[in-house]
């Protein structure tokens, strides 16, 4: 492999990294997303690897490219990179992009004020509100989620027994909400919250293996985010939540499929109504508003249609070289 350059955008979303690869991406196969999702995976990982991952990133970053459409209706198809992998589909991530995109001329809407972007989990309709050459908001129609268990039990070191529910926003959430052994994210710090997930999510997926699987897209699989619940900061605000990714990552926004997730588990139980605000906090305080914007069906099974709203701000330019006949750590690494 010669040497490769990137010119990349870099912004925040509530707290929450993310790089816009403006030029250097691969051209990929494919007639969807999803498709093209696989060939990244299969065969430009090294890219996502050395982005993303130290010393040209660090354990939280996260990061998309751009793509034309697919349909000509849509405005642009979008790959998401992070430290995690591939991600079908990530709230946070469109958010930055959006405003990345917007801000910096990287797309023009067919209708300003709203995108259709093509995502490897399915088509997500978004609006914005631009004020000059600063975007304010971004607020996303995420695409069908759904509870997908209730009240199944694993052992968590330390704690013991816990209850959790799984849900599906985008990516497969395991929620686990106060109880006896967990008292909320609100007693417990960062770095317990990543010991007890890098064992327990494990333990989930060898526990029930092969149970959650996307009924319409089988490449989607598996618990790969846990969700910790407990007490806001604000009192005003609906809950907070920890979500960890990846290997060792702590979402600093309140995360987008996350709050998907969250809406769908409360939203069957009862607990949470058609267009209700929920004010979702992260684990550092940012916020987005999230709702239900109407029920649905996915296979047969109750879901719905969530939204969510947050902002991002853009801080930076960079022009990134990876070149392994150089660079030792060309592809990066992580320590931990």
């Amino acid at each position: 492999m010669s040497k490769h350059t990137f010119v990349c955008i870099d912004a925040h979303t509530c707290g929450n990294p993310v790089r816009v690869i403006k030029s250097g991406g691969p051209k990929l196969i494919g007639n969807t997303m999803s498709e093209k999702r696989l060939h990244f995976l299969k065969e430009f990982d090294w890219i996502r690897k050395g982005l993303m991952f130290e010393p040209r990133g660090h354990d939280m970053m996260s990061g998309s490219i751009l793509y034309p459409p697919h349909n000509p209706e849509n405005d642009f198809a979008i790959l998401f990179v992070e430290t995690s992998g591939c991600l079908p589909m990530c709230g946070h991530g469109t958010i930055g992009t959006i405003t990345i995109a917007i801000e910096e001329g990287l797309i023009q809407p067919k209708i300003p004020g709203k995108i259709k972007m093509e995502a490897p989990a399915g088509l997500v309709e978004i609006e914005y509100k631009q004020v000059n050459n600063k975007v304010e908001w971004v607020k996303l129609t995420n695409v069908k989620s759904y509870l997908a268990a209730q009240e199944l039990t694993i052992d968590c070191p330390e704690l013991g027994e816990i209850t959790f529910d799984v849900a599906y926003g985008g990516n497969y959430y395991a929620i686990v909400d106060p109880q006896k052994n967990f008292s909320g994210v609100h007693n417990f710090t960062a770095s317990k919250i990543i010991q007890y997930s890098q064992i327990v999510r494990n333990r989930i997926n060898e526990k029930y293996p092969n149970q959650f699987v996307h009924p319409e897209n089988e490449t989607i699989k598996n618990v790969t985010h846990m969700l910790w619940t407990g007490n806001p900061i604000d009192p005003t605000s609906s809950g907070r939540n920890a979500v960890f990714y990846g290997d060792k990552a702590i979402d600093r926004s309140p995360c987008g499929t996350g709050t998907s997730a969250r809406l769908a588990q409360l939203y069957a139980k009862g607990k949470l109504k058609i267009d209700e605000p929920f004010i979702h906090e992260s684990f550092i305080g940012s916020k987005f508003i999230g709702r239900v914007e109407k029920e649905t069906i996915l296979d047969g099974k109750l879901a719905i249609i969530p939204s969510i709203q947050g902002w991002a701000k853009v801080f930076g330019h960079n022009t990134i070289t990876i070149d392994d006949q150089d660079d030792p750590y060309a592809h990066g690494f992580q320590v931990i």
